[in-house]
Order: structure tokens, then sequence, then C-alpha cells
């Protein structure tokens, strides 16, 4: 199943979007938007016209505790706006500690300055979107046995 996983942010939300089988994710992009009806609507046209995905997954920023804070309350508003918008499944997921993944991955391969802050969202979209790849084929392999 193609799917996409969007790292929602207020000033640039970062997509990512695997193959059909569900093995390679890749970052197809950021959307640099600051009104959220409009950056909801972009998103679900990426989503339906341009990449053709099948299921979107979006970030939820928990605190380390695992509580909720603005920041999650905010996604969750956007993927229930999305589900509102698309005729697709939209599911929220765990997305504590990937912009900090991201950097340290950018650090590592030395992406500095304007570069890393034009990707970093894209990045960890696509960090996002690894992790809930890996929890599908866990519950397949559970499955199975």
């Amino acid at each position: 199943m193609k799917i996409m996983a969007v790292d929602f942010g207020e000033a640039r939300t970062g997509l990512a979007v695997c193959d059909r089988t569900e093995f390679l994710a890749s970052p197809v992009g950021v959307i640099q938007e600051r009104d959220f009806e409009t950056c909801v609507k972009k998103v679900a046209y990426a989503a339906t016209k341009e990449l053709g995905v099948e299921m979107i997954v979006v970030g939820l920023p928990k605190n380390m505790d695992g509580t909720l804070g603005s920041r999650a309350e905010l996604c969750q508003k956007f993927a229930k706006a999305l589900k509102a918008l698309i005729p697709l499944p939209v599911e929220l997921w765990d997305e504590r500690q990937t912009t900090m993944q991201a950097t340290t991955y950018l650090n590592e391969i030395n992406v500095k300055g304007q570069k890393r802050k034009e990707i970093i969202d894209e990045v960890a979209a696509t960090i996002i979107l690894e992790s809930y790849l890996q929890y599908r084929k866990n519950q397949k392999n559970q499955a199975s046995n």
C-alpha cells in the first residue's frame, strides 16, 4: 500500500511516501504554508492528485511522558480536518524525537544552514513513515505466528 507521512508544522509541513511494497520510504517535499486550512487542502491535494496514496499517517508529537501538549492537539485537529476532506484512512503516529533524529542525520551528512531548514521537515516525515512501516511489518509478522 502506498502510504504518505506528514510532519505538520505551523510554517512548513514535511511529506514522505513509501512504495507499494512498503519497503522504501522517501522524502517528497515540503509544503510552505502558514494558513491551517490552506495547508490541509494542499496536503489533501498532494495525497490524492499528485502522489496517489492510499493512506496518510500524521505525526503526533507527544511529550516524553506520553501526554499531549498544544502541538499534539493541533496535529490531531489537522488529521481530523484531513479525514473530513478526503476519503482515505488517516492515522496519527507517535513522532517523539523525529526532528532530533532528523537533525542528527543531517549533521552526519554535513547538511547545514538554509539547506537544512529547507529539508529537515521532509526528513522528519521520512523517519515517521519508516517507524510506521516497521510497526506494520511487525504486526504482520505477529499475525502470521
